[in-house]
Order: C-alpha cells, then sequence, then structure tokens
C-alpha cells in the first residue's frame, strides 16, 4: 500500500533536500511538500502552525516548540519526533531605539515590551531567560502583543498583557513610544529597512550569546516536527520514517558550504569553519542531545502558567523514537 505525506515546512537550507527531491524515501512512501511560512504573507496567507492546530491540511508540520507542549498539556492530538528545524538565542532578538535610555535588562522592569504573541516559543524564551539568566522578574515587565493566541491560557496572576492593533509593525510602534522595547523573531520591514533607527539591548551580542552556550551548552530550540497523532496510529512506522528521512536531510545539507561560493554570502564558507570551532554541532537530532534544552524551556513554560504541569521530555514524543 502507497502512502502520500503532506509536509509543511520552511525553506531553510536544511530543509532544501525535501524540497528538490535529494532526501530518498522508502518504497511505497512519497512526500508532498509544501512551503508553508508562519509569518501572513501573500503566499495562501501562511499561519503554518494555526493550521496544523484548526484544520487537516498537513499530516507532518514544522511547529512552535510552545504551541506544541501548549497542546501536549491539553491532551491535543499531536505527536512528536525529536527534529528541531529552528533555534535561536534571545539576546540579539531585543531591540530598543537607537536613543533610548534603556541600556540593560533590568531597564525593563515597569517598560512596555511588544511581542509578536504571549506564547510564541521566542517570547516564552525571552521571558524565561530575563528570569534565570539575568535576574529580572519578567512579571514586572507590561507585555503588549500584535497577534492573536494559537492556543487560550489563563494569565498569570499579577501579569499585564495588552493588545495592540492586530498585525502592528513594533519597529513603528518603538518609534512611536507605544512599546520602550520589543522582541521578535522576525525583525519588522520597518527596521530591516532602516527606515526606523534601533539598536539591540546587548551592545556586543555575539558575545553575550557565545556566554549563553558556554553556560549552558545548547541553542535553544523554537521549532518541533510535529505529526497529527490519528496518522501516526495509522501509521506506526512513520515516525521513525520520517527522523531517517531528517538525519537524510542534515547530512545532505552539512555539505553544502563544502563549495565556498554555494551561498551569495562571500564569506560563507569562513563563517561556517568559525560556527564549527566555535559551537560544534549546534544542530543535533535526537532525545538524548537535545533533552536538557526542553527540559529547560518546559521550567519557563510552566513557570509563565501557559501549561498545567512540568511535562516529561519522554512524554512529548512517539515511543518509537526515544532511543534517538
Amino acid at each position: 500500500m502507497s502512502l502520500t505525506l503532506t509536509m509543511a515546512l520552511d525553506r531553510y537550507d536544511r530543509h532544501f533536500p525535501f524540497f528538490d527531491g535529494t532526501v530518498v524515501t522508502p518504497p511505497g512512501t512519497s512526500l508532498r511538500v509544501l512551503q508553508v511560512g508562519q509569518t501572513v504573507s501573500l503566499r495562501d496567507g501562511e499561519r503554518r502552525h494555526e493550521r496544523m492546530l484548526t484544520s487537516d491540511e498537513y499530516d507532518v508540520c514544522e511547529f512552535s516548540l510552545s504551541s506544541y507542549l501548549m497542546a501536549k498539556d491539553r491532551g491535543l492530538p499531536l505527536t512528536g519526533i525529536p527534529i528541531f528545524p529552528r533555534r535561536l538565542f534571545s539576546p540579539g532578538l531585543f531591540y530598543v531605539r537607537e536613543d533610548s535610555t534603556i541600556s540593560s535588562p533590568q531597564d525593563l522592569i515597569g517598560r512596555r515590551v511588544g511581542l509578536n504573541s504571549f506564547q510564541t516559543t521566542l517570547s516564552v524564551l525571552a521571558r524565561g531567560d530575563l528570569k534565570n539568566e539575568y535576574g529580572v522578574p519578567w512579571e514586572k515587565i507590561v507585555w503588549c502583543v500584535t497577534n492573536p493566541e494559537k492556543i487560550a491560557f489563563k494569565p498569570k496572576p499579577g501579569v499585564t498583557i495588552e493588545t495592540l492593533p492586530q498585525g502592528a509593525d513594533l519597529g513603528e510602534a518603538l518609534e512611536a513610544g507605544t512599546v520602550d522595547a520589543f522582541v521578535h523573531p522576525h525583525p519588522p520591514h520597518s527596521v530591516t529597512s532602516g527606515r526606523v533607527r534601533v539598536r539591540r539591548l546587548w551592545p556586543d551580542v555575539r558575545g553575550e550569546e557565545l556566554r549563553y552556550y558556554k553556560k549552558n551548552g545548547y541553542v535553544p530550540i523554537m521549532h518541533v516536527i510535529a505529526l497529527r497523532s490519528p496518522f501516526v496510529q495509522k501509521n506506526p512506522q512513520i515516525a521513525r520514517t520520517l527522523m531517517n528521512l531528517f538525519e537524510q536531510a542534515n547530512k545532505i545539507s552539512s555539505g553544502y558550504f563544502d563549495d565556498p561560493n554555494w551561498s551569495r554570502m562571500i564569506w560563507a564558507r569562513h563563517s561556517f569553519e568559525e560556527q564549527a570551532h566555535v559551537f560544534g554541532n549546534p544542530w543535533p537530532i535526537g532525545l538524548k542531545a537535545n533533552a536538557n534544552n526542553l527540559r529547560r524551556f518546559i521550567e519557563y513554560s510552566l513557570d509563565q502558567q501557559l501549561i498545567s504541569k512540568a511535562l516529561a521530555v519522554e512524554d512529548l514524543f512517539d515511543p518509537s523514537v526515544l532511543d534517538s
């Protein structure tokens, strides 16, 4: 019997092998790979995570780690495999106005900080890092969100969450003084175009992120690969099959930078070598290599009352891949 998997992924270099067909599927299995992002765009509205939760468009989806934990906590029918295709440090994604008097994380206390949404994975990570890495109680900051939450939750008592106009440009909000800072996984066009003048909160952000890595031993996870639980129940071999396919893709994409001119970035090969020297492998696959990373994020989610109990990392993934 043949099986066709519909997968929703963004087009990162580590996913290129799925889009160009260089991964080899086992006999009887084929892939229908869709490029679907998360930010609203002209490409079919995007919103990959919400669509995974509310429709049956995809069998497999690159999915928000935060929303995945919330879904598991609430018994929603999703099953994960320990593949983590998106990772970000939080310090480099805190922005303030170029002329702001805010010069340290402690200066954010009592201020208004803009977010995509409260439960976005980077938002959870940023708040957790403020408290655990920098001694800043995130509860004493006013959080201003621009998008609806994907999964309903009751805010922690005493926490203030305000709603800005849906889809508001946080760079423009920063310039207007509506917010004093913002944290966002995709800096808005007003910032990337240079129209709104900003600076990062940490003046030596590379040094700060390296300190974080040396202390904690990982680059924080943003996304996980999620499957529909009924689909896994009907096809119990599929979790292991997908693990193998993503391992293939990882090996293929790791070889791209063998060509020094593969990327339009002239010094891409130099950066690739530097990254390997500094971080080793910052993209590990499997449960064992990512367990501490996941446990820390679970602690953050529990402290922020997005989940009701501490989840065991083993309970997040299909039993067939727990030995990874």
